[in-house]
């Protein structure tokens, strides 16, 4: 039994210590440059940096449709595509360059209509989805909405 175990330790240990090559000699010199390239490019990212991210229309009657225009820049420095904007209902439409890079250095403009639907205060949300950092933006929109005297 001492003799099959010693045995198998033996041949175990002669299995380990002969699959070991030089690892370093394996390393091929274009795959490591094209490794720093592909590292370099994914460290550049776009960001979008509005003018303003919220607005007030203030009173308005209900029913009246309202607009804003976003004007934004991509303060990145690579090209910043928005995928997708929605908004918090649907009385509220925006507006924007669709899948359209923007390069660095480079604005664009995001519309945002509210149809004035509520009553009083009403603060709604525009969430931007882009290939910045965070993913996601956000632009608010707000009005105090007066009902329309009775008739």
């Amino acid at each position: 039994m001492k003799r099959a175990i010693l045995l198998s330790g033996m041949v175990a240990l002669m299995a380990f210590t002969s699959c070991k090559d030089d690892a370093s000699s394996k390393i091929k010199s274009e795959n490591v440059e094209m490794a720093q390239q592909r590292d370099e490019a994914n460290a550049k990212v776009p960001a979008m940096t509005f003018d303003q991210t919220e607005h007030d229309f203030g009173t308005i009657a209900k029913g009246t449709a309202v607009e804003k225009v976003f004007t934004f820049t991509n303060t990145g420095d690579a090209p910043l595509v928005i995928t997708d904007a929605s908004s918090s209902c649907g009385c509220t439409i925006p507006e924007y360059p669709k899948n359209e890079p923007i390069a660095p250095g480079e604005s664009g403009e995001i519309l945002v209509k509210f149809n004035g639907s509520g009553m009083n205060e009403v603060t709604k949300t525009v969430r931007i989805i882009a290939n910045t950092e965070k993913g996601t933006e956000q632009l608010k929109i707000k009005a105090f909405v007066e009902a329309q005297p009775a008739q």
